[in-house]
């Protein structure tokens, strides 16, 4: 996952009784490795895991897929092929993921007077 602000890529696959999204490297590594299934999805994943959002979007809170979860929706609870199912059916969606700045200790230096 990237830090500060770096792009974040994910593909959020709306279920029947969910949605669901994983997160990958680039919306190019996607595009590629549906044109070619021989690359590995090792160079297309930031992580091999699935989260859900309880039908709260993709900017709500997410949690880790059950294995029974899985299972209901994609009729498997293999985490490979949930994740190409994913791949296939799902939304890319890259954002940029705003920088960590602020104020850090307010009573330091010239805006506090003495």
């Amino acid at each position: 996952m990237p830090r500060g602000n770096g792009p974040q890529c994910k593909v959020v696959f709306h279920g029947a009784s969910d949605s669901f999204i994983i997160f990958v490297d680039s919306p190019e590594a996607v595009k590629d490795w549906k044109k070619d299934r021989s690359i590995p999805l090792a160079q297309v994943m930031a992580g091999f895991k699935v989260f859900q959002t309880h039908k709260h979007g993709a900017q709500g809170v997410l949690d880790g897929a059950s294995k029974l979860t899985l299972e209901n929706e994609f009729g498997t609870s293999n985490d490979d092929e949930v994740i190409i199912k994913i791949l296939e059916g799902g939304e890319v969606q890259a954002s940029e993921v705003a920088e960590r700045v602020g104020v850090t200790n307010i009573t330091k230096g010239a805006s506090v007077p003495h």
